[in-house]
């Protein structure tokens, strides 16, 4: 047996925390050394624990967990897994933390998110961050300004372009688009994000890119200047009716334990747009969305990996590239670059 993850708990429901621990000890490879109800009781305890994950929630007495966060860090960087409620609220918030650093967002358990639900996902979220060896270190307001070098797309029909992304790629994913023009093809996304975060995640891109960016709904158009972003719980697939592509947003099974899933989308960019369709794997952990990338080659595809050294988890990335299904891997910064020279 392998060394056990440790892992903090700074909440400040004493309910969450009895919880959450009693969840996570079903798990043999995770250990919960402790757990704290305010973030300075939680400080000290990550000195003297040492712990390799830590289970933040945001909104707390005496220092809220964004201050934490900031602090946390800049003098003592760790994988930091952020708990929040659905409201519109804490949505916002945590997506504040993902850009500060955080490397997952999950949400606590209500009407529509059991406890089951949860521990299952903290499980596998937990055992993903703890091979986090990088930080992004950002303050609080982020750099908003878009490269002026974009070119414009000079041929924009038929073309789609499919992105899909998991732990650290509400970041990556952030930092493609706004390096893109406005005149982009129909760009569909599947990032692992739960049900209502992706609304809010939509609404912060759509302030930070040149062209729109929206939560997708049953139905919609695929649109030049338009980016649709597959709800949190909900399949996203593209459709094509004569010259006119759209998107159907559903239920349906987990597809490698995820919905949405990037497996799910690929293969139906594979089906409706073959040569004319560019996808792009992200960081994140697992293997959902590796065989789709692979269908979209062999389709006629271009398609692109985030390389291993830009990468918050090399593990979706790693299996498309395992697979032979990238034909170019690319460096985070350079992969609106690789766009650009494809379409």
């Amino acid at each position: 047996m392998g060394k056990k993850i440790k892992v903090l708990i700074v909440d400040d429901s004493a309910m969450v925390r009895k919880v959450f621990t009693e969840q996570l000890a079903k798990d043999s490879d995770i250990e919960v050394v402790g757990t704290a109800p305010d973030p300075y009781i939680g400080r000290d305890k990550i000195v003297y624990l040492q712990p390799d994950v830590l289970i933040l929630d945001i909104e707390m007495p005496r220092m809220d967990g964004l201050t934490f966060l900031e602090k946390l860090m800049k003098y003592y960087p760790m994988p930091v897994i952020i708990v929040s409620s659905l409201a519109q609220e804490g949505c916002e918030v945590a997506l504040k933390a993902l850009e500060m650093g955080a490397v997952e967002v999950m949400a606590k358990p209500g009407a529509s998110y059991t406890v089951q639900d949860m521990s299952e996902q903290l499980i596998e979220k937990i055992k993903a961050v703890a091979q986090v060896k990088k930080f992004k270190q950002v303050p609080l307001e982020v750099n908003t300004t878009v490269k002026s070098a974009a070119p414009t797309f000079l041929r924009t029909t038929d073309r789609i372009v499919a992105i899909g992304a998991s732990t650290g790629g509400t970041e990556a994913i952030k930092d493609v688009l706004i390096n893109l023009p406005a005149n982009i093809p129909p760009i569909l996304i599947v990032q692992h994000m739960p049900e209502h975060f992706t609304k809010s995640y939509a609404e912060r891109l759509n302030k930070l890119c040149k062209f729109q960016v929206k939560e997708a709904e049953d139905q919609e158009l695929a649109a030049p200047g338009k980016a649709l972003i597959a709800p949190g719980n909900k399949h996203m697939v593209l459709k094509r009716s004569g010259a006119r592509y759209y998107v159907e947003v559903k239920d349906g099974p987990l597809v490698y334990h995820q919905r949405p899933s990037v497996e799910v989308l690929f293969s139906s960019v594979a089906k409706y747009a073959g040569p004319n369709a560019v996808g792009i794997i992200l960081t994140g952990m697992g293997r959902d969305g590796a065989n789709g990338l692979l269908e979209m080659k062999n389709a006629g595809a271009f398609t692109i990996a985030q390389d291993e050294n830009s990468c918050i988890v090399y593990g979706m990335p790693k299996e498309a590239v395992a697979l032979g299904a990238a034909i170019k891997i690319a460096a985070l910064e350079k992969i609106p670059e690789s766009l650009w020279e494809v379409l």
